[in-house]
């Protein structure tokens, strides 16, 4: 059978019916695209103002085609701006969501680090000739966002959502290499945050960073919680980590506590949860070097009344959001959960 010949006609009504498509799709997102103009405007260099922001966190909770749109735009204004200023607002709305956002569109924007592909986070390459310090902000910030997210998807939710859970459970029933690993995640984000650029008061710029520096160190004090749990957790598994687990967290520890000196010049903050984690950090350290150096183990073991190291939960239930929801990523859910966990950033 041959293939039909289209007359002039009917090519035509083809390409009107496309850009008819085309237009209407503009015409869709047009709003979106306004909303984050709006939350990442050049004037004046200030931090972005709350209310867009918080209109752009309002219009992406109803469903993921409202979600995906914001993220697409927000994504592009990032990648196609030469200003210093719009770059650091883009990561800013972006650390918001993940903050207190809905949790469709944190789970939209956590799609771009791990879909593979290109990394919609690497900004090494960015540089405003205008602003030297400010572009070393947003090399920085994209960065710390991009680990921000990867220890997250590690721990099987957002660190920056204020939403906590009973955790005790979980952890007690983790593998130790399960464990170990998300010790290290968190380890390294603490790392990440010791890298930041000094602190400096130019006008207008100083704005933004003073409003990034307070969300990244709530990040701090929050994986300092969760730290202090899982490290207390190892604390009691010591003479069951086998060689290659002690010397894996033996140096996880020892880079940790490289970064503590750097943290103290930058970020003079002050809590007990710090000083007990660094205290928790240098007796586990000292404890694994001990054994490992005496050839032997502790022979120290606990019962588990809440169940034991290899006890595993295969559904994953994140407590708080309507149960009847289903979404098809996975990345961020949490182990059997009997409530919430209030952690006071206070201690």
């Amino acid at each position: 059978m041959g293939r039909k010949i289209l007359t002039l006609r009917e090519v035509i009504g083809i390409i009107k019916d496309k850009a008819s498509l085309s237009k209407a799709a503009l015409l869709s997102t047009a709003p979106i695209r306004l909303a984050v103009l709006r939350a990442t405007s050049h004037s004046p260099p200030a931090a972005a103002d709350d209310r867009h922001v918080t209109a752009l966190l309002l219009s992406g909770e109803s469903s993921r085609s409202a979600a995906s749109p914001i993220i697409a735009a927000l994504m592009l204004r990032l990648h196609r701006t030469g200003s210093s200023i719009v770059a650091l607002k883009c990561l800013l709305v972006f650390h918001h969501i993940l903050c207190r956002g809905p949790f469709i569109l944190q789970d939209q924007l956590s799609v771009f680090p791990s879909s593979g592909g290109r990394n919609h986070l690497n900004l090494s390459d960015f540089r405003d000739a205008a602003a030297w310090h400010l572009s070393a902000w947003v090399r920085w910030y994209a960065r710390f966002l991009e680990t921000l997210l990867s220890t997250s998807r590690i721990l099987g939710y957002f660190l920056s959502s204020s939403i906590r859970f009973n955790q005790e459970n979980r952890i007690s029933s983790l593998l130790n290499l399960d464990l170990i690993k998300e010790i290290d995640s968190l380890s390294l984000l603490i790392e990440e945050i010791s890298r930041s650029p000094d602190n400096f008061t130019e006008e207008g710029g100083g704005v933004i960073v003073k409003e990034i520096t307070a969300l990244f160190l709530d990040d701090y004090i929050s994986s300092v919680n969760e730290l202090l749990l899982r490290l207390t957790e190892l604390g009691e598994r010591v003479g069951t980590l086998s060689f290659g687990d002690s010397v894996e967290v033996v140096c996880g520890l020892k880079r940790l506590q490289n970064c503590r000196e750097r943290l103290s010049d930058l970020y003079s903050v002050e809590k007990p949860s710090i000083e007990m984690m660094w205290g928790l950090v240098q007796e586990l350290k000292d404890r694994i070097e001990m054994v490992n150096n005496e050839g032997g183990k502790f022979l120290t073991w606990r019962t588990r009344e809440s169940g034991t190291e290899s006890a595993r939960f295969e559904q994953r239930v994140l407590i708080g959001f309507d149960s009847m929801k289903k979404f098809k990523s996975g990345r961020f859910s949490v182990n059997g959960f009997s409530g919430y966990l209030a952690l006071d950033k206070s201690i």
